[in-house]
């Protein structure tokens, strides 16, 4: 560019292209009488670049090897001293099939074997490999070293060549067809020179084994002394070996094993950097941030973690593991007996709790998250004879009633309030209860009705269950929560993210204040580079922000519990009746006229309307044309299960199981549609099952699950509601499971899973999920099983991203395939005449 700058567009057609091709326009001001010439050199170009060589049988590959010994920065002598005897790059060539796992062949290999072999296979790669490396040598001239000789195989490289490679060829012929394979530590920011901020802390405080409870001072918002370090990738750098780095001008570098590579702008950047930030005190909360990138890269050099001495290295230091952590004894009040794993569970929580930092234990659904939290409000009372505050512990109404009656059952000695009801005190009557309770047991919407009260408690501890309620950062209920005043925060939750990343965000704010930030600058930060653009490193730097607060065991895991039989997942896919077939396509027809003529938030009610619509149509033809027997009505007028393909199905299997002395959940996102398979199963299976739904009241709910958890097994089908039965329940005495109708985020499916899958199952669960062929649904469930990336962003936008498809792509998501249509002679005459 630099050498024809000077010369004029309209005087040399090569300046013309350039031009073109930099200026951002989509022209070229060809000078007269060279339109023809400039044309046809534009072609030339461009066949060499798009002849990637697609077709053939074979593609020329690019191998980079490193040297065994590089330049080390052991001091000033070792690298100021570049001998002949440099370090030699190897960059060998290869024939590479097609197809994803396409072998390659080395080049040894090709001209090693006769020329006569079948069909002249020999012969022809060797041609192959001289012709694409030939084109290959027009894009990297230094290529041509190879051609010199009958049988290339391999080119040496000086390390000045091999950086030049990387930086400069590596992209261009992957561009053009060639395929390259590096080093896997190139471009990682780990190879790379950066920092670490160094942070030292107090020892920490032994005493009382180091677990007593007290008042200490320390967390988030300590000071504490910090400076920074220069490293390359992990390996610290003395200030005698950074200098001696910046008078060699060498561009990579191997240190510790491992090879790094060196920005002269990095080097700069270094040398300014540590100049203007020779140390200080800071928080221990702006020190983690620093740390994980989360204010950004100082003077543009990566961060490359974090060295921390005294109490601050238990919580953030590289070997603060929760699996190494000393286990606290069992609570001798504890009436029970804790599992290994719980027995961590306890020492986490008391140990982050020991330094006021908010914990969430985010264990599989049926880990005991609930016996966990018992046994730490024995030890804080068994450690101190001091009065220990109560703790106030926020929860879904569903749950209510388990909370007080596994308080009573594992932990008698605690004082229990729970605060609901019309008659629950207010004013100083509760505030004198609060004063004298171990325990104060509430639901989410009374936090905020009761916040005035509430707020002039000084809690020891809030504690959240099925944190994800306050997923939702702007919502009156958050900031009621989040203005309690507390020290310690405990965040319980089998889905610390469900849909979003913000959902983390929102439950880190609660448990930490400001430890990611604001909304916004976790979002533009994290959420957006990890969500959208599936940003490895800014996600490994928000796991590695959050790894100290967050405690998640799987069941599935081994070595976490070794007692749980296995779990099996089955999709029956069933065929549309004729009647379902005839509703769905009116719905989509009717749906596809309205949303043409339709706008903005009446075309997105419009859609989901007709998505609520197709769901009950593949559920039963009753539940959208709203039949007698819905709603519990005479069950004379019960529809028929040979309506519905689904219900056919599951009618089929509900008989084996039975006959097997098995028993079942259903599980369905509609209570309409809990009605209608009640009566059902009344009528094809004459037996009586059980319904919760989210109108049963409190009391009703514990005896349906009393009655379907008793031995004698009389009631071997419980029907469900998903939000209302799908958290909170204890029914391990079912050892099938059956989601009726798929509800698209597959988190609160695994969560209705886990009421049969947990701790006290003895037998394998058998999990099946019910689709309508050829549907709507067919085709969500092909995308989440197929396509995990587009499955996510699709979950995370809930439903409403169908609101903004064009009618075309509405008309080929909705609209029926073949399979979709089957036959309507599952069930014999006598059952339609019934």
């Amino acid at each position: 560019v630099d050498a024809i700058a000077d010369r004029s567009a309209d005087e040399d057609p090569h300046v013309a292209w350039l031009s073109g091709l930099l200026d951002g326009q989509d022209r070229v001001a060809a000078p007269a009488g060279s339109e023809l010439a400039l044309l046809r050199a534009a072609r030339s170009w461009i066949a060499q670049l798009d002849d990637t060589g697609e077709g053939r049988p074979y593609r020329l590959g690019f191998r980079l090897s490193e040297p065994l010994t590089g330049i080390l920065p052991d001091g000033e002598s070792n690298l100021a001293k570049r001998t002949a005897a440099a370090p030699t790059w190897e960059l060998s060539l290869h024939l590479v099939a097609p197809g994803p796992d396409g072998v390659w062949l080395d080049a040894e290999e090709v001209w090693s074997a006769p020329a006569s072999g079948p069909e002249g296979a020999h012969g022809g790669r060797q041609e192959l490999l001289l012709a694409e490396l030939g084109r290959a040598s027009r894009i990297y001239p230094l290529l041509e070293r190879a051609l010199g000789s009958p049988d290339p195989s391999a080119l040496a490289l000086s390390t000045e060549e091999a950086y030049e490679f990387l930086r400069v060829h590596r992209g261009v012929l992957g561009e053009s067809g060639f395929l390259i394979d590096v080093p896997t530590w190139w471009d990682q920011p780990a190879s790379r020179l950066g920092v670490r901020l160094v942070i030292d802390s107090d020892p920490p405080e032994t005493g009382g084994g180091g677990w007593a409870v007290g008042h200490s001072d320390l967390g988030l918002h300590s000071l504490v002394r910090y400076r920074w370090q220069i490293s390359l990738g992990s390996e610290p750098l003395t200030i005698e070996q950074f200098r001696a780095l910046a008078a060699a001008g060498v561009p990579l570098v191997q240190i510790g094993g491992h090879w790094v590579e060196i920005r002269e702008q990095d080097l700069a950047g270094a040398l300014r950097f540590l100049e203007e930030h020779p140390g200080g005190e800071m928080t221990v909360l702006e020190a983690m941030r620093l740390a994980h990138g989360a204010e950004g890269e100082p003077a543009g050099l990566p961060v490359n973690g974090l060295v921390a001495s005294g109490w601050v290295a238990e919580i953030f230091g590289p070997d603060a593991q929760h699996e190494l952590m000393a286990q606290l004894p069992q609570p001798e009040g504890f009436k029970g007996s804790l599992r290994p794993y719980q027995r961590s569970g306890l020492s986490w929580l008391a140990f982050l709790d020991r330094y006021g930092l908010g914990a969430c234990l985010a264990d599989d659904m049926g880990l005991g998250k609930t016996i966990q939290l018992i046994a730490l409000l024995q030890h804080e009372r068994a450690a101190t004879t001091d009065a220990v505050g109560p703790t106030l512990l926020v929860a879904p109404m569903s749950v209510i009633s388990n909370w007080e009656r596994e308080l009573h059952r594992f932990a008698p000695e605690l004082k229990v309030h729970v605060h609901h009801g019309l008659d629950r005190p207010a004013g100083e009557r509760f505030l004198q209860l609060a004063a004298t309770s171990d325990v104060v047991v509430t639901t989410y919407a009374l936090v905020v009705r009761d916040k005035e009260s509430l707020r002039r408690v000084q809690w020891r501890r809030v504690c959240l269950d099925e944190a994800q309620h306050i997923k939702n950062p702007p919502t009156k209920q958050t900031a009621a929560i989040r203005s309690l005043e507390t020290r310690h925060r405990v965040a319980l939750t089998g889905t610390p993210v469900e849909n979003r990343l913000s959902e983390l965000w929102s439950i880190m704010e609660f448990l930490n204040p400001g430890y990611l930030g604001t909304a916004g600058e976790f979002r533009r930060r994290f959420a957006v580079p990890i969500e959208r653009h599936r940003d490895r490193r800014q996600a490994e730097r928000l796991r590695e922000l959050v790894r100290p607060f967050v405690l998640r065991r799987l069941k599935t895991d081994p070595t976490v519990i070794t007692d749980l039989p296995p779990l099996v997942e089955t999709k029956h896919t069933t065929p549309l009746t004729t009647e379902q077939t005839t509703l769905y396509e009116q719905v989509v027809a009717d749906m596809l006229v309205r949303v043409d003529r339709a706008e903005g938030m009446q075309r997105r009610g419009l859609i989901l309307s007709a998505l609520v619509k197709l769901k009950q149509v593949c559920n039963h033809p009753a539940h959208l044309l709203k039949e007698d027997g819905v709603n519990g009505g005479d069950a004379s007028a019960v529809p028929l299960a040979s309506r519905s393909g689904k219900a056919q199905r599951l009618v089929e299997m509900l008989e084996e199981l039975l006959a097997a002395g098995d028993r079942a959940l259903i599980f369905t996102q509609y209570r309409q549609m809990g009605h209608l398979l009640s009566a059902m199963i009344r009528h094809h299976l004459d037996t009586e099952p059980l319904f919760l739904h989210g109108g049963t009241p409190a009391g009703k709910r514990q005896q349906l699950v009393d009655r379907f958890q008793a031995a004698d097994g009389s009631t071997p089908i419980f029907v469900l509601s998903l939000k209302a039965g799908g958290v909170g329940l204890n029914l391990t005495a079912a050892n099938h499971v059956f989601h009726f109708d798929r509800w698209w985020n597959p988190a609160v499916e695994n969560q209705a899973t886990d009421r049969a899958f947990r701790i006290g199952q003895t037998r394998t669960v058998h999990v099946h999920k019910l689709i309508s062929a050829g549907t709507l649904e067919e085709r969500i469930d092909q995308m989440i099983e197929q396509k995990t990336e587009l499955a996510e962003r699709i979950i995370g936008a809930g439903e409403s991203w169908l609101t903004e498809l064009s009618t075309g792509q509405l008309r080929d998501l909705f609209s029926l395939r073949q399979s979709a249509i089957g036959d309507d002679d599952r069930f014999d005459e006598e059952d339609e005449a019934a």
